[in-house]
């Protein structure tokens, strides 16, 4: 669907607009919320679609999944770990996100690991 995104200065929103391709660039699109006309375009993010093999490749290179990670700033292996669950492309366990949003709070790893002994599973497991 060519839905195109602006902000109105007039309204001061965020909004999507409906154009045709044969129309866009040609009518002068208007705002839903207020009719205005002062729209400047916002470009969208953009997804690249990459197979699993070239994901499990780019985790598998330190230099880039963890280049930049400072092993003593919490809210860095958090970045990280993020990094990391979104590149899986799988649900991660709920912990995940309850562990990554105390690294960013600034929690340390150990305390942590304390509060949560079943973390890993036991010997058993």
């Amino acid at each position: 669907m060519p839905y195109y995104d602006y902000f109105c200065a007039d309204c001061q929103k965020r909004i999507s607009v409906f154009q045709s391709y044969k129309d866009y660039g040609v009518v002068a699109p208007v705002c839903p919320e207020c009719s205005g006309t002062h729209l400047k375009r916002k470009l969208t993010r953009v997804r690249i679609a990459k197979s699993e093999d070239r994901r499990m490749e780019e985790m598998a290179d330190p230099a880039s999944m963890f280049g930049d990670v400072d092993e003593n700033d919490p809210k860095s292996v958090a970045r990280a770990m993020r990094k990391m669950g979104s590149q899986m492309g799988e649900d991660l366990p709920p912990e995940f996100g309850e562990i990554t949003d105390r690294l960013e709070a600034g929690e340390s790893p150990e305390s942590i690991e304390q509060s949560l002994p079943d973390l890993g599973g036991g010997a058993d497991d």
